[in-house]
C-alpha cells in the first residue's frame, strides 16, 4: 500500500474510484470532468492517492480556494482498512501547513462517510444544501487531535 501525491496522469483512475462508490453517488457523472480534477490538483489545491499493486483504490483532494475537502473516496472493497483515515490525515496535515482557515465538507445523510467524519473529530455544523450534512475542522481542533494521537 503506497500513499503519494496525485498527478494529472492519475485522473482516469481517480474517476474510476469516484464512479465506483455506493454512497454519495453523483446524480450526474458528467458534472465532475477530468478538467475539474486537473484544476483541483494543480490550481486550486492538491490531492493524494492510495495505490495497491499499481491500482489507485482511494484518493483525497483539498481545495484551498473554497477551504473544503473537494473529494475523499475509496473503492468500496477497500473501505474499513484505514485508507480513508490515512488519506484524510495526509490531506489535512498539508492543508493546515498552507492555512489556518477552517476546512469544511459536505456528505450525504446517514452514510458511512457521515459516521467516519464524526469519528475523526469533525464538527457537524448544519446542512450543506438540502441533502448533505456539513462538517468543519478548525486548525486548533486538528492540532489538538494530532497532538493527542502522537
Amino acid at each position: 500500500m503506497t500513499f503519494r501525491e496525485a498527478t494529472v496522469s492519475d485522473i482516469p483512475q481517480i474517476q474510476k474510484v469516484r464512479h465506483s462508490v455506493r454512497e454519495n453517488i453523483l446524480s450526474d457523472p458528467t458534472l465532475v470532468t477530468d478538467q475539474h480534477c486537473e484544476d483541483y490538483l494543480t490550481k486550486r489545491g492538491k490531492g493524494w492517492v492510495c495505490e495497491i499493486d499499481g491500482e489507485i483504490v482511494g484518493f483525497a483532494i483539498a481545495d484551498l480556494q473554497e477551504c473544503n475537502v473537494w473529494a475523499l473516496f475509496l473503492k468500496p472493497e477497500h473501505e474499513g482498512n484505514g485508507i480513508g483515515k490515512q488519506l484524510q490525515n495526509i490531506m489535512l496535515n498539508w492543508y493546515f501547513s498552507q492555512t489556518t482557515a477552517t476546512i469544511w465538507l459536505g456528505t450525504g445523510f446517514n452514510t458511512r462517510a457521515e459516521e467516519f467524519y464524526r469519528r475523526q473529530g469533525w464538527e457537524e455544523t448544519g446542512l450543506n444544501g438540502s441533502d448533505e450534512t456539513r462538517f468543519e475542522m478548525s486548525y486548533n481542533a486538528w492540532r489538538s487531535k494530532t497532538l493527542i494521537e502522537q
